[in-house]
């Protein structure tokens, strides 16, 4: 009985530094030689300075400017408060806030319909993306306001544009940073 437990614990703790600290840092050894950018957060730089993620998403409020996804997370893409409302389609709560999203946006773009991304959170709240449709929706007001012809902005949307990975999995998407600093840089 003696020996069965010693080697019991003998082979936890050995298991333990093997798979609980060893496996986990060759892993993450591997993740940094193999696909450093991924594996640091996907950071996006401008001029040395951190300006955001691929894998999170920011507020952006000037006309000249894509909108993301409205975020549910804290105080709006607040990575440490991640999550959506929990609010359900009967809440009235959330009927409210759409209605008033659906209606300010109708405003800026009369007879166009709203597409539901621009008017609804994400289950994490931190979406970076949204859908082409939901680019075409703002390309006239970027335009606009950037003093570009729609085309021209149609052209850097294609060039954000993602198709589905693997060609089936997800949904074709706009990452919304990429391409509002990829304008920033085309209107200077």
């Amino acid at each position: 009985m003696r020996r069965n437990l010693l080697t019991a614990i003998l082979y936890t703790l050995v298991t333990t530094v093997l798979l609980g600290i060893g496996y986990p840092l060759v892993i993450t050894g591997l993740a940094h030689l193999m696909f450093r950018d991924k594996a640091n957060g996907s950071l996006i730089k401008l001029d040395g300075v951190i300006v955001g993620s691929r894998l999170i998403g920011q507020t952006f409020t000037g006309p000249g400017y894509f909108r993301s996804r409205p975020s549910a997370a804290g105080t709006g893409y607040d990575a440490t408060a991640s999550g959506g409302s929990n609010y359900g389609p009967t809440s009235r709560k959330l009927v409210d806030r759409i209605d008033g999203d659906v209606q300010a946006l109708s405003a800026e773009h009369p007879g166009q319909p709203v597409p539901i991304d621009l008017v609804t959170t994400s289950g994490s709240g931190l979406d970076p993306d949204i859908t082409p449709a939901a680019a075409a929706f703002q390309v006239r007001q970027v335009a606009r306001a950037r003093h570009m012809s729609e085309a021209e902005v149609r052209v850097v949307v294609s060039r954000h544009t993602l198709s589905r990975q693997f060609g089936t999995l997800g949904e074709p998407r706009v990452n919304v940073l990429a391409l509002n600093l990829d304008l920033d840089g085309k209107s200077k």
